[in-house]
């Protein structure tokens, strides 16, 4: 018996296989689809970035123009926008900041790639061509360096390296925002700076006002007043409960025959008695603030009134687990009397009046311990929740600063100087890897032109003055003026900087998301895993 052979990739995978390969089909095709992903936030980077409306799976609705947040909102399920998605991710976890920079690069580089495949160059070229540039890049970058900021940080070196991250989510409001950062980076900053913790500062958001209410407190800030009676407590041990303070109810349903009112009376003074004993045993304890992770009922806020002890919910786990940390307390599942090693110790415990708002701050005193929050004022909270990403990067851009404090010019001017530089180490290198180098150095030239387009310049005029400039000085400091003006500044009189490191990282992530899409020379889907379709509705299912 002769054996059947399959012919062809159809054939030869289960029913359902799609298989797209060769340059057109499977490069060209993925290519599309990164360079649409990436001109997405394009149009939201620098300072002019417009906002993007995006409502997510869940109906929630997001006013931003953080390239982090629109990726992480949209669900992107082309493959090769999954590479570009995950290396934006990557760079908004190892610097916290320039997720945008790494996305358009990339899809600027793709753009560039494909002019190079349909003239006759062989993806493995190009590829070459990229990593050679891209280690001149780093190589470059290093000299790129205009200034360092001293240590210890000090509240105005942080402002100034705060200021053009800040600008780009919050243009007209870095100067506000960076001041409160700093504040609140320094109130938590400790001995060994190394040591600083991104998650001792916190942002609490509350209604009304404006933005210029917005303040730090010293502290651990809960938008909510304590439920019984007693608002304050130094020096106090607290208790962390994440079960209900209530009478504890039974698993299975029971009836009760009651013969006269006496046993009535006898019933419910036995319950009682009993919770009466639970919060003595806590008052002997000597604690004096609880904290509950769910409801507190009636009549164990009145026996907590009783014996003076602080109440307060806070129904976040996030938040409870941070308060453990702070206060150095451990999260009991039950309601008893907590051990001495289960309870924490906190200095201030008081209640505070915000605009309209009364809110609870924990306060330490100790190093280990401190904490400041962030209070943001706002008109909506679409508006407050951008401010809260905004100051999230900046305390990412602290935690970067504390590992390499160096700065590069900002405002363009750091990647027209690479672009200029590789363009000259493309010219010098043999072989067709050049051609892939001198598209490297065009495609780097998409970060000044983007900042020139947003703000509503003659981006061709403005790169041409910028050439200009950089060829007449080799210190790489002219950038784009995107207030006006002539269209060029220099960005180290201007005090626009960028962290260096935040934009080694940037380039290297959307090189290498680049090269890893163009080294893809098949896509083979298999059909979506899924059981049988469910029934369908039968229209008339009420007629009779």
């Amino acid at each position: 018996m002769a054996l059947k052979i399959p012919t062809g990739a159809s054939s030869l995978f289960k029913e359902g296989y799609n298989m797209h390969s060769g340059i057109e089909e499977a490069v060209i095709r993925n290519i599309h689809a990164v360079a649409e992903l990436s001109e997405i936030v394009r149009t939201s980077f620098g300072p002019n970035g417009r906002n993007k409306m995006v409502i997510n799976h869940l109906d929630k609705l997001f006013v931003t123009s953080d390239a982090a947040t629109i990726i992480r909102e949209l669900e992107v399920v082309h493959p090769a926008g999954k590479v570009l998605v995950m290396a934006s991710q990557q760079q908004e976890h190892e610097m916290g900041d320039r997720t945008n920079l790494v996305m358009i690069l990339a899809g600027e580089l793709l753009r560039k790639a494909e002019y190079l495949l349909t003239m006759g160059l062989h993806p493995s070229e190009v590829v070459a061509g990229y990593e050679l540039a891209r280690d001149k890049a780093m190589e470059e970058l290093e000299k790129l360096c205009v200034r360092t900021l001293e240590t210890p940080l000090t509240t105005e070196s942080l402002i100034l390296a705060l200021r053009p991250t800040l600008a780009a989510k919050q243009y007209g409001s870095e100067d506000l925002l960076a001041k409160l950062v700093a504040e609140a980076v320094l109130a938590v900053m400790p001995k060994e700076a190394k040591n600083f913790n991104v998650d001792n500062v916190r942002v609490v958001k509350i209604m009304g006002g404006g933005l210029n209410s917005s303040r730090v407190i010293r502290g651990m800030v809960f938008g909510r007043s304590p439920e019984g009676t007693c608002q304050q407590a130094v020096n106090a041990k607290v208790g962390v409960f994440t079960c209900g303070i209530d009478i504890a109810q039974t698993e299975t349903k029971g009836t009760v025959l009651l013969k006269n009112s006496e046993e009535l009376l006898n019933f419910s003074r036995g319950e009682e008695k009993h919770m009466e004993k639970i919060f003595q045993e806590l008052a002997d304890s000597g604690m004096k603030v609880l904290i509950a992770g769910s409801s507190v009922g009636e009549l164990a806020l009145h026996y907590l009134n009783r014996h003076n002890i602080l109440v307060i919910k806070v129904l976040s786990k996030f938040d409870l687990r941070r308060i453990c940390r702070v206060v150095g307390a451990s999260p009991l599942a039950r309601l008893g009397a907590p051990t001495p090693d289960e309870m924490g110790l906190c200095d201030i415990v008081e209640t505070v009046e915000i605009g309209g708002d009364r809110v609870t701050v924990f306060r330490q005193e100790g190093e280990a311990t401190r904490t400041a929050t962030v209070v943001v004022r706002g008109a909506t909270t679409n508006q407050m929740d951008d401010v809260e990403r905004a100051i999230d990067d900046g305390v990412n851009v602290v935690k970067g600063i504390l590992k390499d404090s160096r700065l590069v010019a900002g405002a363009g001017a750091t990647e027209l100087e690479l672009a200029k530089r590789i363009a000259e180490y493309g010219e010098k290198t043999p072989g067709l890897a050049q051609h892939a180098i001198k598209r490297f150095a065009d495609a780097l030239e998409v970060v000044p032109r983007t900042l020139a387009e947003n703000a509503g310049l003659d981006a061709t005029e403005v790169l041409s003055k910028l050439y200009a400039a950089h060829n007449e000085s080799d210190e790489g400091v002219v950038g784009v003026d995107i207030e006006g003006g002539s269209g060029t500044l220099d960005a180290a009189k201007a005090e626009i900087y960028d962290l260096l490191a935040a934009t080694r990282w940037a380039i290297r992530y959307g090189c290498d998301a680049a090269v890893s899409v163009l080294r893809v020379d098949s896509i083979i889907m298999s059909r979506q895993a899924g059981g049988p379709a469910p029934p369908k509705q039968n229209p008339n299912w009420d007629d009779d």
